[in-house]
């Protein structure tokens, strides 16, 4: 899932990148406001969220053997704490960020349900730096370092149940990520994030049977946090409400990852799995807002082309001449929903969800003895539901753009369902099914066609 951050984070960090002195008049403001927000010193806080393993498992004997995707979702919760250094402007593009962070978490990742092969992250933890750009009372940033966490794999033998594999042991590796944290009021801020796990390899193999067991341990976490400002100066000149309501349009990018959990059952031969494409897309966005006092609420429409793909799954003794493999792509998708969010300032918090579509084509291809027996593409166009959260901030960048201008970072869970089709191979008739879960990470620049503001509120 590095593309998620390199699709997103240097997006997001460029749509950080605003001015420090605001005018006295300007389209998404009611009044001139005057930041000195500093974020340099101690804070600690809390967060939670959502993560699932994308581990790429290999399970063979000496004469066959399948390659699976080990990934089950689960919430996960924990705390952190960090400190900032806040440097003056930096060539134009805001307020330089340096900090580092460690936190911890409870994990309740588990997938239980593939083949024979389950695998949990029972808790895991990092120590990263940080390094961001900040306009007032708004940072963004990359991130990324140390990583560790328990993981915990078990591969139950069909052939002699007691000679089975768990694997369980403590790991260590690297994460890397990028989010955006904005100001609440007083001490307080919050903050939209993801990071990218990377905890090595476990491997195994059953002493009397010959099963060999590889699995590289990945793992997406998607999570929203609240932090407290422990000392430092957090205090700055409170700001205006912003004006959100009318009509605004713009584009986005970023990266996605799925985890679709699949089966396949071919006469004798049956067995969960999962697909999980992964990487980048971009696409368009319209909407409109209202706006009662601090209250935003609005309607938006966007549509996406999509890089995502999974093309390393097989089974049914994949190291023979025998076996399925599978190749899935989300070509394109987009979505419909309502948002609801609460104006601190110049940065809007925000809930969204709504209806989702988009195009999931899988094609299998089967061979038997060496020879293909199938090449066969499904594609349907799916219908379900996506919810979200996100921030929004004014966008200036070198004094190119103006106050009509924003940006925003947001998490999009989308569900497009279930779909299963049928075919027949050598007369045993074959019938695969996949339920489209996809997570998405993606910033965006808005451009709003508001008034010059006058105060009402």
């Amino acid at each position: 899932m590095k593309k998620i951050i390199a699709a997103t984070a240097l997006i997001g960090s460029v749509a950080a990148a605003q001015a420090a002195d605001l005018p006295t008049k300007a389209p998404l403001y009611k009044a001139p406001v005057l930041q000195v927000y500093n974020w340099t010193g101690f804070y600690a806080g809390v967060n939670a969220g959502v993560g699932f393993n994308r581990s790429y498992t290999t399970l063979a004997t000496p004469v066959s053997g399948d390659a699976l995707r080990l990934g089950g979702l689960g919430g996960l919760g924990g705390g952190q704490i960090g400190y900032n250094w806040q440097f003056g402007n930096f060539l134009g593009f805001g307020n330089l960020v340096l900090g580092v962070e460690a936190d911890i978490q409870g994990s309740g990742i588990n997938d239980d349900r593939t083949l024979l092969v389950n695998q949990k992250l029972d808790w895991f933890g990092t120590a990263r730096g940080r390094v961001g750009l900040a306009t007032g009372s708004v940072l963004t940033y990359f991130t990324g370092g140390f990583a560790y966490g328990n993981v915990n794999t078990t591969f139950t033998n069909p052939v002699t149940p007691a000679n089975s594999l768990n694997l369980s042991s403590t790991r260590t590796g690297w994460t890397i990520g990028s989010g955006v944290e904005a100001a609440l009021g007083g001490n307080w801020t919050g903050k939209i994030e993801y990071l990218y796990l990377d905890l090595g390899n476990q491997n195994g193999i059953t002493p009397v049977d010959g099963f060999i067991l590889g699995s590289d341990v990945r793992a997406n976490i998607f999570r929203v946090g609240l932090n407290y400002r422990i000392g430092g100066n957090g205090i700055y000149a409170p700001e205006p409400v912003a004006n959100w309501s009318g009509f605004y349009i713009g584009g986005n990018g970023g990266g996605g990852t799925a985890l679709n959990r699949s089966s396949l059952n071919a006469g004798a031969a049956a067995g969960d799995f999962n697909l999980s494409p992964d990487g980048y897309l971009g696409g368009a966005q319209i909407g409109y807002n209202w706006q009662a006092a601090n209250w935003v609420y609005g309607l938006e429409a966007d549509f996406q082309g999509s890089s995502l793909q999974d093309d390393r799954v097989c089974l049914l003794s994949c190291s023979t001449t025998s076996f399925a493999s599978f190749d899935q792509k989300l070509q394109w998708f987009g979505t419909v929903r309502g948002r609801l969010g609460y104006s601190l300032g110049s940065t809007l918090f925000y809930a969204t969800g709504g209806l989702a579509y988009g195009d999931v084509k899988t094609r299998i291809q089967e061979f038997d003895g060496g020879a293909q027996t199938l090449d066969q593409s499904f594609s349907k166009t799916k219908t379900g539901y996506t919810v979200g959260a996100g921030i929004e901030s004014p966008f200036e960048f070198m004094g190119m753009f103006g106050k009509n201008w924003t940006s925003k970072t947001e998490y999009l869970y989308v569900d497009l369902g279930r779909s299963t089709n049928g075919y027949t191979v050598d007369g045993v008739d074959h019938t695969f099914s996949t339920r489209v879960q996809e997570h998405i990470f993606r910033t965006g620049l808005n451009y709003h066609f508001n008034s010059p503001i006058v105060a009402k509120y």
